[in-house]
């Protein structure tokens, strides 16, 4: 996510991106593995993290679980503050380099992979001491950069179709770190390595479409594990000077258009559209593209569904793991009024649901599609049905099926699926339903509810 300015009052600059990186040479749709789904437990403490990874992701299939910037930072209670690094020591509000330590290795054990925000475009817009107790200023950070190691200019982005513009000029007015520089290549990858010998088994690079793809695979070529998993944040823009698609050759990159769409479609057009969504719409291949119904700048700007979408935002959900496009990302945050508050207790989360943690990759709804998508990788989209409106249903080959009403009015119908005959749970409400022989399903929808069942889930 991009970062904001001291004062917060900066919005998020318009085509700020972030991209996921992926292994150099062959990028996959998701961190290596066999399940591909992350929990994004945006702005949790490590210790939270941890039991979150024992009690709810390891159990229910979650592959991955990303965490927010482990770095100390500026201080203040707001959120973004943890996207203006001050030094790269652990030492920020999500806790120390113990607790991170810690949480990587519960998580593992949990079996789930941790991957990390890291911040390395910029670092801060102001002076002062930070989170650590280390001081600094915009342009001098002691024992790490000093200002001959930011890009000369000190205006901020203003102009996204040019591309010296938006890769050497400062991003909402934070101190763009020059990448192109032989001893910033040598202090970023040195950090990132640090992480890599904690455990951690990705990384996600914020702002990454404010650094040269060049520099980034020069970065990346400097790990200990060049062939770590790797998403970049580029954010598409139309007319832009500077293109998601060159940085698939790092990894991933986060197909914006993916959720900014989807809010248009279950808003404003018919579910039935989504019959060729991925590819089909434009979109970057699903080897190379994450994807995602929300992130936390996205939910604050409203360009995005969020959680204040309530059913709709479950279904946008439920369809994103059900359907086979690139690799997904559950946002999970906190309850907001001003767009600006830092997470709830520091980033302690006691219980979900509490306290205004959302918990959204807990919803029984959301949390039930993984093992779904676990199931029925690698098939391909079958039986699709539509009545040319906002209810659908298609197949996943012979592995699962999922059929979604976003109407106002309920749905019966009879479904063809490519199932076996037999009784199978519906994870939506923990109901069984019965394929006959010849593949067929009926089954009653209530408004803006959803059915889902897959191989291997046959009671509930």
């Amino acid at each position: 996510m991009a970062s904001r300015t001291l004062s917060g009052a900066l919005a998020l600059a318009a085509g700020a991106s972030i991209a996921l990186a992926v292994p150099t040479g062959t990028a996959y749709a998701s961190p290596p593995g066999t399940k591909d789904v992350t929990a994004v437990l945006f702005e949790w403490n490590f210790a939270s993290v941890a039991k979150e990874c024992t009690n709810t992701l390891g159990p229910n299939g979650y592959g991955y679980v990303q965490v927010s910037p482990p770095a100390e930072h500026i201080q203040g209670s707001q959120w973004w503050t943890s996207y203006q690094p001050v030094s790269y020591r652990i030492a920020g509000r999500l806790g120390n380099a113990t607790a991170f330590k810690n949480m990587v290795d519960t998580c593992h054990a949990a079996g789930v992979k941790v991957v990390v925000d890291t911040v390395v475009n910029h670092m801060s817009a102001g002076s002062g001491t930070g989170t650590g107790g280390s001081s600094y200023t915009k342009y001098t950070y002691p024992g790490l950069y000093s200002s001959f190691d930011f890009d000369d200019c000190t205006a901020t982005i203003g102009d996204y179709g040019n591309r010296a513009n938006v890769q050497n000029c400062e991003l909402v007015g934070l101190a763009d770190l020059d990448t192109g520089e032989e001893y910033v290549r040598s202090a970023v990858a040195g950090y990132m390595n640090s992480l890599l010998g904690y455990g951690v088994d990705g990384f996600r690079i914020d702002a990454a479409k404010h650094i040269p793809a060049a520099d980034l695979a020069h970065i990346k070529s400097r790990l200990t594990n060049p062939s770590v998993y790797w998403k970049q944040e580029a954010i598409h823009g139309a007319g832009e000077a500077v293109k998601p698609s060159e940085y698939t050759g790092n990894g991933d990159v986060q197909e914006f258009r993916y959720a900014f769409d989807l809010k248009r479609v279950f808003h404003n057009e018919n579910l039935a559209y989504l019959k060729n969504y991925g590819e089909g719409w434009g979109y970057l291949n699903s080897s190379v593209a994450g994807v995602f119904v929300d992130n936390h700048d996205t939910e604050r700007n409203g360009s995005t569904l969020s959680y204040k979408d309530n059913a709709t935002y479950t279904l946008a959900n439920v369809f994103m793991l059900a359907y086979p496009y690139g690799a997904p990302d559950i946002n999970s945050g906190y309850e907001f009024t001003d767009h600006d508050a830092g997470p709830p207790n520091g980033g302690t989360v006691n219980a979900c649901w509490q306290n205004g943690w959302k918990c959204q990759h807990a919803w029984p709804e959301i949390m039930r599609m993984v093992p779904f998508r676990n199931a029925t990788r690698g098939e391909a989209v079958t039986d699709w049905w539509d009545n040319g409106g906002d209810a659908i249903a298609f197949g996943r080959g012979g592995k699962g099926f999922v059929a979604i009403n976003h109407e106002s009015g309920s749905l019966s119908r009879t479904y063809q699926t490519s199932l076996a005959a037999g009784t199978y749970c519906n994870v939506q409400n923990n109901t069984t339903v019965t394929v006959n022989d010849s593949g067929r399903l009926t089954a009653a929808l209530g408004p803006h509810t959803a059915l889902a069942i897959y191989v291997g889930r046959t009671s509930c």
